[in-house]
């Protein structure tokens, strides 16, 4: 009995094995891409481009706004730098895949929808394809290339850590629900608030 068991957990994957080093590499890429689009929008905060702008009466809401999402960036970081991290890291295993994969399935959800807007505007269904120039093809490819390395990610931490279905289901209808309602919700708290004009 004790050798059968024995031979079974020899065979089951582990599921704390640590990253690779191709894992390890896509994660700190990816948490240095967090960083660097969250360094664009502190940089857009401090040209104080809205203040004079037809936009002007926006700009408190505007700044509260950009906070919040040079926050999730940052949170964005902390979990790609986590997911491949040998240590034990402080927050449950299971919370912090249904992260990674949340991460990975707003990601996905953004490139597919614009995938989908590219082709209809080339296709003349909605737009003419004068309207898509290199630039918007190379950003297109760049946000690609992004949601793919937090697919790595997502693949390999639910692997090594024996996710299941539960999770990855969890992140993968969640993340978007929920940063949409925080998205939309927020401007309604900042009306209510007074930091920017009611509708």
């Amino acid at each position: 009995m004790n050798t059968r068991a024995a031979t079974s957990i020899r065979r089951s994957p582990a599921p704390h094995d640590p990253p690779g080093p191709l894992v390890t590499v896509v994660g700190w890429l990816m948490a240095a891409w967090c960083v660097g689009f969250a360094a664009v929008n502190i940089v857009l905060e401090g040209t104080d481009h809205l203040a004079d702008g037809e936009y002007a009466e926006y700009t408190a809401a505007f700044t509260v706004m950009n906070w919040l999402v040079v926050a999730l960036k940052l949170l964005g970081a902390g979990v790609a730098m986590l997911s491949v991290t040998r240590k034990s890291p402080p927050v449950p295993a299971r919370l912090l895949g249904v992260m990674v994969i949340g991460v990975f399935a707003t990601l996905a959800t953004y490139v597919l929808g614009s995938i989908v807007q590219a082709v209809g505007i080339v296709s003349g269904v909605a737009g003419s394809p004068s309207q898509i120039d290199v630039a918007d093809m190379a950003y297109l490819v760049f946000f690609l290339s992004v949601a793919s390395g937090w697919g790595v990610l997502a693949t390999s931490y639910s692997r090594r850590h024996a996710l299941g279905w539960g999770a990855a289901a969890l992140g993968v209808l969640g993340a978007p629900v929920v940063l949409g309602l925080l998205l939309m919700a927020t401007p309604t708290l900042l009306a209510t608030l007074g930091l920017m004009p009611s509708q």
